[in-house]
């Protein structure tokens, strides 16, 4: 995730400048630095014996670029990062209000990265969506986690959504763990990945 240390004001939250750089159309530009820097980074951690993915937040308007998957195909040439070390997040909104952005997926899988819907319950959660979507994991968002010991509609959610990516071949990540509470009642639940 982009962080912005302003010499004057300090830390700026990504909720604040990422939706000016949207509409002021210099997200590509920010996004295809931070593309070429995530496949440096994991490039340098693989080579130094520490294999991890790396996972970068786009925006519908990013994959959207004409000349997107030859920008993201060149930061992998140039990084020499295999692929599968790379996976691209965007959001249910990103997907599904019909600007074509889930119509790119298909494309970004081909050149095997790996894809996520990111806060996955948040937005229209379209089911017809999901069967559909070339995607590897569902981000199940953290705003159904953080009350999942006390809240019986947070647990059904949480129970429900994981059961069915499973059902579908995805891989569940759980978003903003921060107890051993909740890390027990995920585990019990056999999610696959607890990020907090």
């Amino acid at each position: 995730l982009l962080r912005w240390k302003h010499p004057e004001y300090g830390a700026i939250s990504p909720a604040r400048f990422i939706p000016v750089a949207e509409e002021s159309g210099y997200i590509a530009v920010l996004g295809d630095w931070v593309l070429g820097e995530a496949c440096r980074q994991a490039r340098i951690w693989l080579d130094a014996g520490c294999p991890c993915r790396v996972a970068v937040n786009l925006s519908a308007r990013e994959i959207l670029e004409p000349n997107f998957i030859k920008r993201l195909q060149g930061h992998l040439l140039a990084s020499g990062l295999p692929p599968q070390w790379l996976e691209l997040e965007l959001t249910e909104r990103a997907l599904y209000d019909g600007n074509g952005a889930a119509e790119r997926l298909a494309d970004l899988r081909d050149l095997g990265v790996s894809l996520a819907i990111d806060d996955f319950g948040t937005g229209y959660s379209s089911l017809s969506y999901l069967k559909h979507l070339p995607i590897h994991r569902l981000k199940l968002d953290r705003s159904f986690v953080t009350d999942i010991e006390t809240d019986p509609n947070d647990a059904a959610i949480c129970t429900a959504t994981i059961a069915l990516g499973h059902s579908l071949g995805l891989e569940l990540v759980a978003e903003g763990v921060e107890t051993q509470a909740q890390r027990d009642f995920l585990a019990r639940l056999d999610c696959d990945v607890l990020q907090g």
